[in-house]
């Protein structure tokens, strides 16, 4: 956490509604965008963000800054998102090439090679969406948001093997269903 970022932090809470919005206008965009992965819905991650902020001034007193104040944010808008999960219809869309370490980066020289890719990444998209919620979470904390096992750890209060095991079995998961989607279009 910054010099700056930790005065602006007193100052709000303090009560200076300057100060907070400071610290909003540096952390929206990462918290819209967490929301918005992982409920795939802009006006309901545009909502989630507005009551993030909402319950982090509230909260904002009670930061002791034991972590750094953007992972406080995301443990917010994570919980947040959890308690309207059952409500939701969620697909995760746009996930990095680099979920999978298996599969290389394509070099797509003919329409052939351009149609299975596109193939294998809708198959693995619909491979995500099957996950349980708590893998697909972990998947877009990791991959989407760029997070690090110990900031997922911080995030959703988990320790930090929790995470590894739970994204390394989503992978395994996705690994399994890539197989299977391979040696069906040799069979077929």
């Amino acid at each position: 956490m910054s010099i700056s970022e930790q005065a602006l932090i007193q100052k709000a809470q303090k009560g200076d509604p300057d100060a907070f919005a400071a610290l909003v206008n540096e952390h929206q965009r990462y918290v819209y965008n967490l929301a918005l992965r992982v409920v795939k819905d802009e006006n309901e991650a545009l909502d989630l963000a507005q009551e993030t902020f909402v319950r982090a001034w509230t909260a904002l007193p009670n930061f002791k800054g034991q972590s750094q104040f953007r992972t406080w944010l995301y443990r917010i808008v994570t919980n947040l998102c959890y308690n309207r999960l059952p409500n939701l219809r969620r697909s995760l869309n746009d996930l990095g090439d680099d979920v999978m370490d298996d599969i290389p980066e394509p070099h797509l020289d003919t329409p052939a090679q351009i149609f299975e890719s596109n193939e294998t990444r809708t198959y693995l998209q619909h491979a995500i969406e099957n996950l349980d919620s708590n893998y697909q979470l972990l998947i877009t904390l990791r991959y989407q948001n760029e997070l690090s096992y110990e900031e997922i750890a911080s995030t959703l209060n988990l320790p930090l093997g929790t995470v590894k095991t739970g994204i390394f079995r989503a992978k395994e998961q996705l690994r399994k269903s890539l197989a299977q989607m391979e040696e069906s279009w040799i069979t077929a």
